[in-house]
């Protein structure tokens, strides 16, 4: 589990590709390696990874078939900036969201308007996400806990508004039109939309019923 509050971007060392996985190393500053064991969970643009090698500040993880085809880690080359997250530590404290590491896919850079303080990015969402995405709802978009600015559900777009803090962190700031991320939406809001819906679904009497 992940609070959304991403601790730094830093550039891959390297990318082995594999029978079934490619290897991902990154070096990590002292204060992300301290109490990193192997078997830990580590997110990586927002994916929940498992550390299998650390050697000296050098951290592998194997990502296998599966989420190289769901997320963009399948894009990845050496030199390759992703956001790191250490996972959560009971107790203490949450600035973000609870985000699992468990990606429903990705969204596509659809627009970006820079003001003098901050900069709103569009996103194109596959259609069966958008039942999940509100306005002022959390969302996870490579592992940063994000507040929803705008929704158009039409167009099924929704965009987010990042200040320069986040845009100096993150990887955001380096995000071009066309370019995909991988999304994670808030999980207690997916939970109470598909109960109603099945609610409804299976009585669907409900509807015709005066409020």
């Amino acid at each position: 589990m992940y609070t959304g509050i991403v601790q730094g971007a830093f550039p891959l060392h390297a990318v082995e590709r594999l029978e079934g996985l490619n290897r991902l190393q990154v070096k990590l500053p002292t204060a992300l390696l301290e109490d990193l064991v192997i078997g830990a969970s580590v997110g990586m643009d927002g994916v929940c990874l498992t550390v299998t090698h650390i050697e000296g500040d050098t951290v592998s993880f194997d990502v296998m078939a599966e989420t190289l085809r769901l997320t963009t880690l399948g894009e990845f080359a050496p030199a390759s900036l992703v956001n790191i997250e250490r996972s959560a530590k009971q107790g203490g404290e949450n600035g973000g969201h609870n985000v699992s590491g468990h990606v429903d896919g990705t969204v596509i850079v659809s627009s970006i308007v820079e003001t003098e303080n901050n900069v709103e990015i569009s996103y194109q969402v596959p259609k069966a996400l958008m039942p999940y995405i509100f306005k002022k709802g959390f969302i996870g978009l490579n592992g940063c806990s994000l507040t929803v600015a705008n929704v158009d559900r039409d167009a099924c777009q929704f965009s987010v508004c990042l200040i320069p803090e986040t845009l100096r962190v993150t990887t955001h700031g380096e995000k071009q039109l066309g370019d995909r991320v991988n999304v994670e939406v808030d999980r207690q809001t997916q939970v109470i939309v598909d109960t109603v819906r099945a609610m409804l679904q299976e009585n669907p009497e409900l509807f015709s019923q005066p409020v």
